[in-house]
């Protein structure tokens, strides 16, 4: 069907069928590939509803006021060595997570997906593990730490290196001219996605939130805390963007669900718990005030499985309780609602580390 429209002296005709046929030819991956950068009209506006959630929710690291952290950080009567450890330990894996999960972003599935609104949204995506990973560096600023304790961290402990090294090495499989028509190509794709989405930042970086926001509980480094908030907000959009990307591409192409993929993706998550528990058993090897090692390596099989169901995949830990209900309120923030709340334009940025009253806290 064609559409004509005349204008003065010039005549315009539109072909509808033609427009049609390429919204049907838009697909996770194998779709029609075209130069411009046309949103519309959308097929994936789960996409689109992401990326406005996530542009919504915007922050920056040096709102965060950071005084009484760094006069914890130095007082040994205000906090102990294995909460400084915990800390040390959070910035020594996320400061290389963050760009580890940016890069695979950007360079693997963004460069996968064909259809614009994945592109745009897995844009949105790549920009916050940069805010991640700036408000990392803010962390490390404010403290004092030595950044070169940090790279020493992810490169010489060894369940830091094994959790890097068990998500770089699939996202590097994908980092070449790969045929996404073959069906074995489609399950590394779709491994990738689960991988990141599922295991890394929806099961990994669950018990460092854990340990940092139970001290953000007990009024210790609640600047930390606040930024540790910010990013499970944004967390739970990766992990439910990276869900609904895999679960597309297994509605668009049947032939990745067999029986031997589903096993391996179970197994893949086995791994990444057995990674992540080796990680808590360095985080917290005793026990300190308010925080056992035992909940939170139960939280793990907890959340493990919560990401298996959300796939359509079986429990590994069948019944397993949530001995940590209180960080789902934890996640429960509004940008409008945090804790400098009509005072943001009160003070300049560069000013963050000053002297604040009692109601800042």
């Amino acid at each position: 069907m064609q559409k004509t429209f005349t204008v003065g002296s010039k005549t315009f005709t539109l072909d509808q069928d033609k427009a049609e046929a390429a919204f049907k030819a838009k697909k996770i991956i194998n779709g029609r590939e075209t130069m411009t950068f046309n949103l519309l009209p959308l097929k994936y506006n789960w996409a689109y509803e992401i990326y406005k959630t996530m542009k919504a929710n915007h922050w920056e690291p040096e709102d965060i006021i950071m005084n009484k952290d760094i006069e914890q950080w130095k007082d040994d009567s205000q906090v102990s060595d294995i909460e400084r450890w915990i800390i040390m330990m959070g910035v020594g894996y996320f400061s290389a997570a963050e760009g580890i999960v940016g890069d695979n972003i950007l360079h693997v599935i963004r460069e996968l997906v064909t259809a614009p609104e994945l592109k745009l949204v897995l844009g949105r995506h790549a920009h916050e593990e940069n805010v991640h990973a700036d408000s990392l560096l803010y962390m490390i600023s404010s403290l004092g730490i030595n950044p070169h304790e940090c790279e020493a961290m992810f490169e010489d402990i060894p369940s830091i290196v094994a959790k890097n090294e068990f998500v770089t090495i699939n996202s590097h499989i994908l980092r070449r001219d790969i045929d996404l028509t073959v069906t074995e190509n489609k399950q590394k794709f779709a491994k990738n996605l689960f991988l990141f989405g599922q295991c890394m930042e929806g099961t990994q970086f669950y018990g460092m939130f854990g340990m940092v926001l139970s001290l953000y509980r007990q009024n210790k480094f609640r600047g930390i805390g606040e930024m540790f908030r910010y990013t499970l907000r944004d967390e739970s959009n990766h992990i439910e963007l990276l869900r609904n990307l895999f679960m597309d591409l297994v509605e668009e192409n049947p032939d990745i669900w067999t029986d031997a993929f589903k096993q391996e993706l179970r197994q893949t998550m086995k791994e990444a718990i057995a990674l992540e528990k080796q990680f808590i058993e360095d985080c917290l090897p005793v026990d300190s005030i308010g925080l056992r090692k035992e909940d939170f390596l139960q939280y793990i099989d907890y959340i493990g499985d919560r990401r298996l169901d959300g796939v359509g995949l079986p429990a590994l830990s069948p019944g397993v309780s949530n001995p940590l209900p209180w960080l789902a309120e934890m996640m429960d923030i509004k940008k409008e609602q945090n804790f400098f709340e009509g005072r943001v334009t009160e003070y300049q940025k560069a000013s963050s580390l000053e002297i604040e009253s009692d109601d800042d806290l």
